[in-house]
């Protein structure tokens, strides 16, 4: 096998360590990869996942799996750029590419970051208008004040706590949800695994594949995982960093893919059962209320308010990162370049916000917006991750190479089949 999987087996094989201290030194590297796993169980997975789940049932099952899969591949290559070399995607984007291709692949991604914020924010604007019926535009402004008091005043270790406890809500939140209803689990089984592609289904296919695989969560996960700082010139420390990512980055993409799995099981149950597509997340809540109880209402929205909150603040994250790195600088909230990316993602965001119509929508185009971002930002990160001259020894092998150019022409192809369903037949 490729790099990638490799070092595993030898990693548990090696040494004398106890199953317990192996385990208390994994959990000092948990954090960055959850940080990721809350941008892809976001407002914007919400509103794909409940289009899938109760519009085509468990058919769509496959797609989290599939999205997942390629997820934990593409983010572990890019947190080894990380480790390896010191700088996040966008620093090294900056650095190793001509300045005119630079410069237009890093504004590609902060119009991916901003339309992340636009799901993010909306998300959390919905969630307050359901919980206090605040006008959606009071709640989005809401929703961008307190994350930028958290971005500005807080050091990203404690964000970084603060983000996991909001994950464990969203989670616990949904396990307490499937548990009222009633899966057709072996059809479930199936559908994780068995490819189908229902009519009509390739808009909320993208959007789906764009809510899990994330261009900003890329930037972001290349430079979080610096968070956890090391010697770069004892190979070592590098190898040893590098195994526990894996084990990380692995742990928290089976997490997001419990907890977008479980929201289609959730609508497929309820709603794709009644034959009552959802048309906005709201009327998910109102649907569930008198099929699962006002508690089930309740506990969708709170989940849907701290999703919200959370995953706002790590989209401002990646846009500061993006901003930062086309100065050839890393993420830094006292710098200007930072506080600059943060601010413009978050207020294109709510202009965007203030003139739409419909909120649901926006949310489904947000996450299509990122699938046709995203084969830019994975070729770029497979150019570099596999050049000996910006990874040295820790470049990717043939294998893990072919692998990776393969996930970016799955994700081409599938952007191609989703134009081709806007043509007129």
């Amino acid at each position: 096998m490729p790099r990638l999987f490799g070092n595993l087996t030898t990693y548990f094989r090696r040494g004398t360590e106890r199953p317990s201290g192996l385990a208390f030194e994994f959990l000092k590297y948990v954090g960055p990869g959850l940080l990721v796993t809350i941008g892809f169980t976001d407002p914007g997975n919400w509103a794909s996942n409940f289009a899938a789940g109760s519009t085509y049932g468990y058919a769509l099952l496959w797609m989290v799996t599939l999205a997942t899969v390629m997820l934990i591949v593409l983010q572990h290559n890019v947190a080894h750029l990380g480790i390896a070399t010191g700088l996040c995607l966008a620093e090294a984007v900056h650095e190793h590419f001509p300045a005119r291709s630079s410069r237009l692949l890093l504004l590609t991604a902060m119009a991916a970051s901003v339309s992340t914020s636009l799901a993010e924010i909306l998300g959390g604007a919905i969630a307050l208008r359901m919980l206090f019926h605040l006008p959606l535009k009071i709640g989005a402004v809401l929703v961008v004040l307190v994350s930028v008091l958290m971005l500005y005043t807080n050091s990203y270790r404690r964000l970084e706590r603060w983000i996991i406890a909001f994950l464990a809500v969203v989670g616990f939140s949904f396990l307490y949800e499937l548990f009222l209803v009633q899966v057709d689990w072996p059809a479930a089984l199936v559908a994780w695994v068995k490819p189908e592609l229902p009519a009509g289904s390739m808009v909320v296919v993208m959007s789906v594949l764009g809510a899990v695989v994330m261009p900003h969560n890329l930037f972001l996960h290349s430079e979080i995982i610096q968070s956890r700082q090391w010697n770069l010139q004892d190979e070592a420390v590098i190898r040893k960093q590098l195994r526990f990512e894996f084990l990380e980055t692995l742990f928290s993409m089976i997490v997001g893919w419990a907890i977008n799995s479980a929201m289609i099981l959730l609508a497929a149950a309820t709603f794709f059962a009644r034959r009552q597509p959802v048309a906005e997340l709201e009327q998910a809540k109102s649907l569930l209320e008198p099929l699962l109880g006002s508690g089930a209402g309740l506990v969708f929205a709170l989940a849907l308010l701290f999703s919200g909150l959370s995953s706002t603040i790590t989209s401002g994250m990646a846009a500061g990162t993006i901003m930062a790195g086309m100065s050839g600088e890393s993420y830094d909230i006292q710098d200007r370049h930072t506080r600059r990316g943060v601010l413009l993602s978050f207020l294109l965001a709510l202009l965007i916000i203030f003139v739409i119509t419909n909120p649901f929508a926006g949310l489904i185009f947000s996450q299509m917006i990122l699938s046709m971002q995203l084969p830019f930002t994975i070729f770029a990160q497979i150019r570099l991750t596999s050049s000996a001259r910006v990874m040295g020894k820790y470049a990717n092998t043939r294998g893990t190479m072919l692998m990776l150019y393969a996930l970016g022409g799955l994700v081409t192809l599938l952007n191609l089949f989703l134009l081709a369903s806007f043509v007129p037949h």
